[in-house]
């Protein structure tokens, strides 16, 4: 999870190290030194530019975005920024930083779709003050009047709405320097929320320089280096990784829209091959994509042989992922050693751990049976069933990563599957206006393992930030497993929600990969309660007028109770793209939990032990309550 870049044989001024204490000083340095540099190209389309930023550019229209902020008493204040993808994020979230105000960046709101999330940000953050682009702030007048929620026009219409690109840069003139102290916040980054509502993390110029450092040590980049990224500003590993990073390092970014790459994958490879870049990266699904998506004949037009830094994150990485990719693109140059799997998330503002350069992913094979006991049991040639874990890396500098026993808050002992702990000048200063949260997730306290009570706390240590991740260390490795939140304990093991949803994808050959979510519920027979694993699947578009879903049904219980030993209680096929995702591409399994409970999933077709959980027992009793209604 992190940055992107490439060699610029053009670019190679002397530039000196930077020793700014937070990010206008960084900034206004690029301007001075590099300041007629490229630092940003935008490709609308994935293919054709349409835009470009100098570092002087941004110093220029970031001064002009913060005097008009300032003449209107925002600093200090914390400032939507609501923006497409484009150049004008980049800019607008400078000027806040250059008003002394604090930047919240949101998803920008699709027919509606997001204004229930915009809402909740706006209620959280406090904003006063919210910036956009003319085009969009006219759409976003509009949905205020067709808002199904009453409530919900007023209050985005209470807010000073700006639209930067019609600031003339004339205003840069009347610019004040505003008074940044290092801990002062820079933003307020609202998690994407896949366990849950969205929490703002409060970042500090501070979290951001360190995190960069980190970056940048992992990454070995320099000034000459530049990058393609088509992830997503309003996510962690966008902005901090594809945008601050590049500022950070005084180096050039290309951007594409999230959806250009979506729609079509070789863009991306295509705008790597074309600028020759030597780092880029995205989440596990990313690189699937490209290889299911990418046709044989476009492989003749890539170059990826100066690709030294492919970075993956944001999600569990599957070693069978990255085989498979480099196996498709090693006839472009494309080399393994360029796999950069890595760790982190908002709350240590990005990056935890990191591979080494220029190695091999690290990938252990272990016992099935031991995850299921939190244990790690290296396999032998005479096991029966194993799993292949790819590392994430080491920690780097400065961060201290420990496993933990989340229920006896003590560290774990060696091979076992614990909670991971973080402590380090990244980790965030909390949540905003979540003082009880903070205090849980942030101010965590490790227990020694003394033999009684007073001596385990008179030895404690901390504070550390609790991940809600669970994994383990090895050889100073570090390898995820999965969420706590997330995990399935059936019959007293471990399940892990991501292995039984490689299971399902892999069954059938109608059901797209990524899109599936597999949870327990609880189901109450004879006198108890018992967990009962629900399957939520989407079905490719190619499949939904010929498909037969009982078909398909059979081959996932068949393959979900040979590979893992689990009964299945329910399973709903569901449309293609309806299953609910955060911003980043990850599945929001306890939202996708609420729809299945709720029955407003789109299903198309459906199973259950339990024949009041199906589709058709649902629709059929709808429609008898209407009629008994109409009886009535």
């Amino acid at each position: 999870m992190t940055v992107c870049f490439t060699r610029d044989s053009a670019s190679r001024e002397s530039i000196p190290s930077s020793r700014s204490s937070n990010l206008v000083a960084l900034s206004r340095e690029r301007a001075t030194y590099q300041g007629s540099k490229l630092a940003y190209r935008f490709l609308q389309d994935g293919e054709t530019e349409s835009g470009r930023l100098s570092y002087q550019d941004i110093d220029l229209k970031a001064r002009a975005i913060a005097q008009k902020l300032q003449s209107s008493n925002a600093t200090g204040d914390r400032v939507l920024l609501i923006f497409p993808p484009g150049l004008d994020f980049i800019t607008a979230f400078f000027g806040c930083l250059y008003a002394g105000a604090i930047a919240v960046p949101a998803y920008p709101p699709r027919r509606n779709q997001n204004l229930p999330r915009l809402q909740a940000i706006i209620d959280s953050s406090g904003s006063t003050f919210a910036l956009t682009t003319s085009s969009l702030l006219a759409r976003i007048a509009g949905s205020f009047s067709q808002s199904s929620a009453p409530e919900q026009p007023s209050q985005l219409a209470a807010l000073h709405w700006i639209a930067t690109d019609a600031i003339e840069t004339e205003n840069a003139q009347s610019w004040q320097p505003p008074d940044i102290d290092p801990q002062d916040l820079a933003f307020i980054q609202y998690t994407s929320g896949s366990t849950g509502d969205p929490k703002g993390v409060k970042i500090s110029h501070r979290n951001i320089l360190h995190n960069s450092a980190l970056i940048q040590q992992s990454f070995s980049t320099t000034p000459e280096d530049s990058g393609v990224s088509w992830l997503p500003p309003y996510h962690d590993m966008g902005l901090i990784g594809c945008i601050l990073q590049p500022m950070f390092v005084g180096a050039s970014m290309t951007l594409m829209p999230p959806l250009a790459f979506l729609q079509q994958p070789i863009r991306w490879l295509q705008a790597i091959s074309d600028r020759q870049a030597t780092a880029s990266g995205g989440p596990n699904f990313a690189y699937d994509l490209c290889v299911r998506k990418v046709k044989p004949a476009q492989l003749e037009t890539l170059d990826l042989s100066r690709w030294k830094v492919a970075f993956t994150g944001a999600e569990p990485v599957r070693a069978a992922t990255l085989a498979r990719f480099a196996e498709k693109f090693a006839p472009c140059g494309f080399r393994e050693t360029a796999f950069h799997p890595c760790y982190g998330m908002a709350e240590t503002t990005l990056i935890v751990s990191g591979k080494t350069p220029n190695a091999l992913p690290v990938v252990q094979s272990i016992e099935t049976a031991s995850l299921k006991e939190n244990r790690v049991k290296l396999s032998t040639d005479d096991a029966q069933e194993t799993q292949s874990v790819a590392s994430c890396g080491q920690p780097l500098e400065g961060v201290e990563v420990v496993i933990v026993d989340p229920n006896a808050l003590t560290l774990c002992s060696d091979r076992q599957v614990g909670e991971i702990w973080i402590k380090g000048e990244s980790v965030a200063q909390g949540y905003w206006n979540q003082p009880a949260l903070t205090q849980k997730i942030f101010n965590a306290w490790l227990l020694d393992n003394g033999d009684s009570p007073q001596e385990r706390l008179r030895q404690r240590k901390g504070p550390y930030l609790r991940t809600g991740d669970l994994g383990f260390l090895q050889s100073n490795e570090l390898f995820v497993t999965g969420r706590i939140k997330d995990l399935m304990i059936i019959r007293g093991q471990n399940h892990y929600p991501q292995d039984v949803e490689a299971t399902v994808e892999a069954a059938h050959a109608a059901l797209r990969s990524d899109s599936g979510a597999v949870f327990t519920i609880e189901v109450s027979a004879k006198g108890s309660v018992e967990e009962k694993v629900v399957v939520v699947q989407e079905v490719k578009r190619s499949y939904l007028r010929k498909l037969d879903p009982q078909a398909v049904i059979d081959d996932v219980r068949a393959a979900v109770t040979r590979q893992h030993g689990l009964q299945v209680y329910a399973i709903a096929l569901i449309k293609t793209g309806s299953i609910p995702k955060t911003s980043s591409g990850k599945i929001r399994r306890s939202h996708c939990k609420t729809q299945f409970s709720e029955t407003s999933l789109n299903v198309v077709g459906s199973w259950s032990e339990n024949p009041r959980l199906t589709a058709e027992f649902v629709r059929l009793d709808a429609e008898m309550n209407a009629l008994l209604e109409k009886l009535g």
